[in-house]
């Protein structure tokens, strides 16, 4: 597992587009804290900049790293290759998947954390960073969300990568990812606000709905840990529990599909 994650590393340092999608990504994340009003306005400010922005870009990063991730042995033969060397599943896998995960939770975090120092230098207020109460702009509340942003990260990674192993051909692989990515970021939201809207939803039935998708449950992870209250009301971030399982749910769903998927069961051969 751990010789195949290496190889996946390798692979990613080698390769300028998703280097230069990195970049990019580092960059945005860069210029919306700077520009925005958490770098100056605290921690709490700065979760609530963020947010929308990881929403958006973290299926979009994943999409790249992972839609192509097992396709690519399978076509070049790779694959093949490994399961001449009796090579289990999960070894496989788990190896692909632990390499794209490091690298890309690494950027995520990484980022994250570097625009998070941003806060003590720029507050220009009695520096409430270093408070311990519940209800304050604690950077203990913005290191909440930089763990979710990572948890949320390895859930749709592995969605894409289970997309990569159910696949056969490019084309296929990326309409299915980049349809997965259109669907976090706008598709079930927007079904879920017109279901509303329409009656359809019952509201007592919100929360559960909300833990199904995974960018509704990391937002509501995030609003209820790392942010709270705002304006000295509480928000609206459905059920903790229930996002929780949903983004696990997901996780171990689409990796259940990525080791069933990666190759055809083989009868052993009878002597």
């Amino acid at each position: 597992m751990f010789v195949i994650a290496t190889r996946e590393l390798r692979t990613i340092v080698r390769t300028p587009a998703l280097l230069a999608l990195a970049a990019a990504f580092a960059v945005s994340v860069v210029g919306v804290a700077w520009a925005g009003t958490g770098g100056g306005g605290g921690f709490v400010p700065l979760t609530l900049d963020l947010l929308t922005f990881v929403e958006v870009l973290v299926p979009l990063l994943a999409v790249a790293f992972g839609y192509r991730s097992i396709l690519g042995d399978r076509q070049t033969g790779e694959l093949d290759v490994l399961r001449t060397f009796d090579v289990e599943r999960l070894s496989y896998v788990g190896g692909v998947y632990l390499g794209r995960a490091l690298a890309l939770v690494a950027l995520v975090v990484g980022t994250l954390l570097a625009v998070g120092l941003f806060v003590p230098f720029l507050t220009a207020d009695i520096p409430t960073f270093l408070a311990i109460n519940a209800a304050a702009d604690s950077g203990v509340r913005y290191v909440r969300f930089v763990v979710l942003s990572a948890a949320f990260t390895l859930v749709v990674l592995a969605a894409t990568v289970g997309i990569s192993a159910a696949t056969r051909t490019v084309r296929t692989a990326f309409a299915l990812a980049a349809a997965l990515a259109l669907a976090l970021v706008l598709g079930i939201d927007t079904a879920l606000v017109a279901g509303l809207a329409s009656g359809t939803i019952p509201e007592d039935g919100l929360a559960v709905l909300l833990a199904l998708s995974p960018n509704s449950a990391f937002r509501g992870l995030v609003l209820s840990s790392a942010v709270g209250v705002v304006g000295g009301a509480d928000v609206a971030a459905g059920n903790a529990a229930l996002n929780a399982l949903g983004l696990l749910a997901w996780w171990l769903g689409s990796l259940s599909i990525a080791l069933w998927r990666v190759w055809p069961a083989v009868e052993p051969i009878e002597e």
